[in-house]
């Protein structure tokens, strides 16, 4: 699959699944980007925050994700079926391309990056029920080569086609629903790859614009 690595497109985690909110809100990652940011069009008016930014060894950003809607908690089981939230996550286009010591070969990305990216996000918030540490951990390592798998294979019947605007023009997206909540994938006229995954907001009504001012999310 022509995407990022899952080592350098790993999801913003820390020990025991738990996000780490002190490395949210921070502006500074995302103003490195030499890309645009994506995120829901005006049409969704209520609260919007930023996450974090993923890099390449040589500090290059090659991702990031933006929040909307309720901040989700990851193990607070009875909230589940309550939060509504959609992330957004922005994946630069980039073509194949070697390391910027000279030393390897840093793979392009593509759609299947931000489908990768977008599932590895949602799980990360997912807790299944009557589970502990120690079983979590497994299940989250199954769960995620699942995601890998399927990203890689946007063409087959895990996944339906969903037109959504971008900048105010209808654009074709992959699409998945599971027991957790759904994923979504595509492109962007801006050269950039947009996925996207939340519970509790349906994904048919969604509209994504470009940011016009990233700084504004930051709390």
């Amino acid at each position: 699959m022509e995407t990022t690595s899952r080592v350098g497109a790993q999801a913003p985690a820390a020990e025991g699944g738990q996000q780490v909110p002190s490395a949210w809100r921070t502006v500074d990652g995302y103003l490195l980007a030499p890309f645009p940011w994506y995120g829901l069009d005006e049409a969704f008016t209520g609260p919007r925050w930023l996450m974090q930014v993923g890099m390449a060894a040589d500090g290059a950003v090659e991702h990031g994700s933006i929040g909307h809607g309720d901040e989700p908690s990851v193990r607070n089981e009875g909230t589940e079926d309550k939060e509504k939230f959609a992330v957004v996550v922005t994946v630069a286009g980039n073509p194949a391309r070697r390391s910027a010591d000279g030393t390897g070969l840093l793979e392009a990305t593509s759609v299947s990056s931000a489908a990768w990216l977008a599932g590895v996000g949602l799980l990360s918030f997912t807790w299944p029920g009557q589970m502990d540490h120690t079983l979590r951990d497994d299940w989250l390592e199954q769960q995620t080569e699942t995601a890998w798998v399927l990203a890689d294979d946007l063409a087959g019947d895990d996944w339906s086609t969903l037109s959504l605007p971008v900048d105010g023009v209808p654009a074709p997206f992959h699409y998945r629903e599971s027991e957790f909540g759904w994923v979504l994938a595509g492109s962007t006229q801006a050269g950039v790859h947009v996925g996207a995954y939340g519970r509790g907001m349906s994904a048919y009504g969604l509209g994504f614009a470009m940011v016009k001012d990233i700084a504004a999310y930051a709390h």
